[in-house]
C-alpha cells in the first residue's frame, strides 16, 4: 500500500500542475504540493481519498452561498478569511478580505468556471477509488442499514397525507399501470450474483422456485418450457420452498468510496429472474406513456444532465439527491401506485423479498422497506415514488387542488432519473419538505438551488460549463496480467488528455506502457488498447482488404470464459429466453469492465453460450490487429 500512496502522490501532482497550467496568471504555489505531501504521509491515503473531497463539497457549499463561511475547511490553514490550501486557485474566485466571490463587474467571470473545475478535479480525483473500506466503516454502513429498517417502526403518515398521496398516485398511474398485462412478463437473468452462488448458465438448472411465484410465475412456462413432462427428473430436483422457507437477499458491501461502502442486497435467483420480467415491461411503459414518459427516465441520462447544465446557467432549476434511497421506500406506499392493476401488484409481491441477512447471520424479518439496491424492481419503483412526492410538493405549493389538468401541469417541471430530481427553484424547499415528511433523506451535501453549480446524472456544471472531474477508479496497474486496471488506466489518461491534462495523462500512459509496450494512436471508437491524440497522427498500421478498414496493432480486450456446459430443457428454455433479448447477457460481466469504457463492441453475443460462461469482472487482453477506428 506504501508504494501506491506514492504512486497517487505522484498522479496528484501532476492532476495540480496541469490544473495551474489552465490558468493565465500563475496559481500555482509549492506549499500547495507540500501540503499535499506531508499530510499524506501523516494521514495516509484518507488524505486523498476523504479529506480532500471533504475540501471540495465545502468548496461547493461556499459557491452555493456565496462566500466562505467561518466554520468550514477547519482542518486547514487560512489566509485571510478563504483557505492557505489552494489560494492560488480560490483567490481568483473569493476575496482573502472578506470570504465573498468577488463582484461580477470587477472580474472576468469566465475565471470562475475554470476555478471551479479545477479545485474539484484536485480534490476529487482519487473519490472513488474501488479500495475496500475499514471493518469500522463496513460494520457502520450495515449499522445504518439496520437502522433505517428499524426507523420505520417510528415512521407514520397522518390520514389525510396517505389519501394525499393515494389521489395524486391515482391521477398520475392508475391508468399507466392497467395497460400492463401479466403474460407481457418475460423474465430473464441478470448479470450479477444471486443470493444462491449459483452463476453463469447454472442460474439456469433450477434447484429452488419459491411457492409465492407459482400463480404469477409458474415453474412450467417461466422456469421451464410450456409443454415438458411433470415427470422429468430436472423437475424432480426442483424444491418448491413455502413463504417461510424462502432464502433471504444477501446483504453485502460493495467499494463505493474509502469514506463509506455501498450496501446491497442479493437476490436469490428465482427472485431476480422474475423481477427482471416486470422490470423490463415496466420501464418501457413509464418511458412511453403520459405522465412519465421524457420526465421519468431510466435508459437515457442525457435529459437530466442537460436540466443541469441549463440550471447552473439560469438559476431556475434545482437538483435535488437523496441518500440510502432505496432503503427508505416504504411498502405499504409503493403499492399503493399499482392498485389499479391488482394482477400487477400481486405479481410484484410475489417476487419481493420479505427477509434479509446480514452479514452478522442476524435475519431482519418482515422487510418493511419496498426493497434493497440489488432489486431489479427497486430502481423503476423508487423513481414513481420519488415523481410521486415531487408532483405532490407542486400541487400543494401552488395550491392547486388534484385534478387530470393541474397534475400535468406541474409534472412538466419535474424529472427523475433514480434518486436524481430536477425541480423548479421556486418550489425547491416545499419539494425537499415533503420528500423528508414521505421518510426519504435529502442528501445536503449534493442537493443544489442557490448559486449557479448543479450536479445531476454524474454531470456537473457551472454556469453552464461542464465541470466534471475525472475519477480514477482503480489502482495503477503492477504486471500485464491486470487486464481490468490496465484498460482503466488507459480509458482515464485518455479523459485527463481530452481534457488538458496533459502531464497526468502522459504518466498514466507512461504507467500501463511498463507492461503493455508503445500504445497505437487510435480513435475513440477502435476496440484497441490506445492514445487519443489531437494532432492527427496515424500509427503504422495495414489495410485490411477483407474488411476494408485500417488496422494497427496492439492489445485488445477480451472476456475470460470458463466452462460452462448447459443442456437439456434448462438449454433450451436459456434459448428461448435469449431469443427474445436483442443483445445476448452472456458477456455482462466482461461489458462492465471493458465496454462502459468504449473499449469493445456490446452488440455482439456469443455462439458458444451453451458451453461457456464470461467470468464476471474478468477481461485479459491479447494483442492483435484491430481497426484504428470503428
Amino acid at each position: 500500500m506504501k508504494s501506491n500512496v506514492s504512486d497517487y502522490l505522484e498522479l496528484a501532482q501532476c492532476v495540480y500542475r496541469d490544473a495551474c497550467a489552465m490558468f493565465i496568471t500563475d496559481v500555482s504555489d509549492l506549499r500547495d504540493i507540500d501540503t499535499m505531501i506531508s499530510r499524506t504521509e501523516r494521514e495516509g491515503l484518507s488524505f486523498l481519498t476523504i479529506t480532500l473531497p471533504l475540501f471540495a463539497r465545502l468548496f461547493e457549499k461556499s459557491i452555493a452561498q456565496g462566500y466562505v463561511d467561518p466554520t468550514f475547511f477547519r482542518s486547514f490553514r487560512r489566509n485571510g478569511l478563504i483557505p492557505a490550501f489552494l489560494q492560488g486557485i480560490t483567490g481568483q474566485m473569493f476575496s482573502h478580505e472578506t470570504g465573498r466571490i468577488y463582484d461580477e463587474d470587477t472580474i472576468d467571470t469566465n475565471v470562475y468556471s475554470k476555478v471551479v473545475d479545477s479545485v474539484r478535479q484536485i480534490c476529487l480525483t482519487f473519490k472513488k477509488l474501488e479500495i475496500g473500506c475499514s471493518p469500522e466503516r463496513d460494520a457502520s454502513a450495515f449499522a445504518n442499514f439496520t437502522a433505517i429498517e428499524q426507523s420505520f417502526d417510528m415512521f407514520s403518515l397522518p390520514e389525510e397525507a396517505v389519501q394525499q398521496f393515494i389521489a395524486v398516485s391515482s391521477v398520475l398511474w392508475d391508468n399507466l399501470v392497467s395497460t400492463i398485462c401479466t403474460s407481457q412478463f418475460k423474465p430473464k437473468h441478470g448479470p450479477g450474483a444471486t443470493a444462491d452462488r449459483v452463476s453463469g448458465n447454472q442460474k439456469y438448472v433450477w434447484r429452488r422456485w419459491h411457492d409465492r411465484l407459482e400463480p404469477y410465475f409458474p415453474l412450467i412456462g417461466y422456469g421451464y418450457p410450456l409443454g415438458i413432462s411433470t415427470q422429468l427428473e430436472e423437475l424432480e430436483q426442483v424444491a418448491i420452498v413455502a413463504e417461510d422457507m424462502e432464502q433471504p437477499v444477501k446483504v453485502i458491501s460493495v467499494p463505493k468510496t474509502l469514506k463509506s461502502p455501498r450496501i446491497i442486497a442479493i437476490e436469490p435467483c428465482c427472485m431476480q429472474y422474475a423481477q427482471q420480467g416486470i422490470m423490463n415491461i415496466l420501464i418501457d411503459v413509464l418511458e412511453s406513456n403520459w405522465p412519465s414518459a421524457g420526465h421519468v427516465n431510466f435508459r437515457d441520462q442525457s435529459i437530466n444532465q442537460q436540466l443541469a447544465i441549463d440550471g447552473s446557467t439560469t438559476g431556475q432549476l434545482a437538483t435535488i439527491d437523496l441518500s440510502d434511497a432505496s432503503d427508505r421506500v416504504p411498502h405499504a406506499l409503493a403499492m399503493v401506485m399499482f392498485r389499479s392493476n391488482p394482477d400487477l401488484l400481486d405479481s410484484i409481491n410475489a417476487c419481493r423479498s420479505t427477509r434479509a441477512k446480514l452479514p452478522s447471520g442476524e435475519i431482519i424479518s418482515p422487510l418493511r422497506k419496498f426493497a434493497s439496491m440489488g432489486s431489479a424492481l427497486c430502481f423503476p419503483v423508487e423513481a414513481m415514488y420519488f415523481y410521486t412526492i415531487c408532483v405532490m410538493a407542486l400541487l400543494e405549493d401552488s395550491d392547486l387542488p388534484v385534478n387530470y389538468s393541474n397534475v400535468r401541469h406541474v409534472a412538466e417541471s419535474v424529472h427523475v432519473y433514480g434518486d436524481d430530481i430536477i425541480v423548479p427553484v421556486t418550489n425547491v424547499i416545499a419539494v425537499l419538505d415533503l420528500l423528508q415528511k414521505y421518510n426519504c433523506k435529502v442528501n445536503s451535501n449534493k442537493t443544489f438551488f442557490s448559486g449557479n453549480f448543479r450536479e445531476s446524472c454524474g454531470v456537473d456544471a457551472y454556469m453552464g460549463e461542464l465541470v466534471t472531474p475525472t475519477y480514477l477508479s482503480t489502482p495503477p496497474p503492477k504486471n500485464r496480467q491486470q487486464g481490468r486496471e490496465l484498460i482503466s488506466w488507459v480509458a482515464t489518461a485518455n479523459l485527463f488528455y481530452k481534457r488538458g491534462y496533459w502531464k497526468t495523462a502522459e504518466l498514466m500512459f507512461k504507467r500501463t506502457e511498463r507492461y503493455l509496450g508503445p500504445l497505437p494512436f487510435v480513435s475513440e471508437l477502435s476496440p484497441v488498447l490506445g492514445r487519443f491524440t489531437f494532432l492527427g497522427l496515424r500509427t503504422i498500421g495495414r489495410w485490411n482488404p477483407k474488411y476494408h478498414r485500417f488496422e494497427v496493432k496492439g492489445w485488445i480486450p477480451k472476456p475470460v470464459y470458463r466452462t460452462d456446459i448447459l443442456g437439456g430443457w434448462a438449454a433450451m428454455m436459456k434459448s428461448f429466453v435469449m431469443a427474445g433479448i436483442e443483445n445476448s447477457d452472456q458477456d455482462e460481466p466482461f461489458m462492465d469492465v471493458a465496454s462502459n469504457l468504449g473499449l469493445v463492441d456490446p452488440g455482439r453475443s456469443d455462439k458458444q453460450h451453451l458451453a461457456r460462461t464470461a467470468l464476471h469482472h474478468a477481461v485479459e487482453l491479447k494483442r492483435g490487429w484491430g481497426p484504428s477506428q470503428r
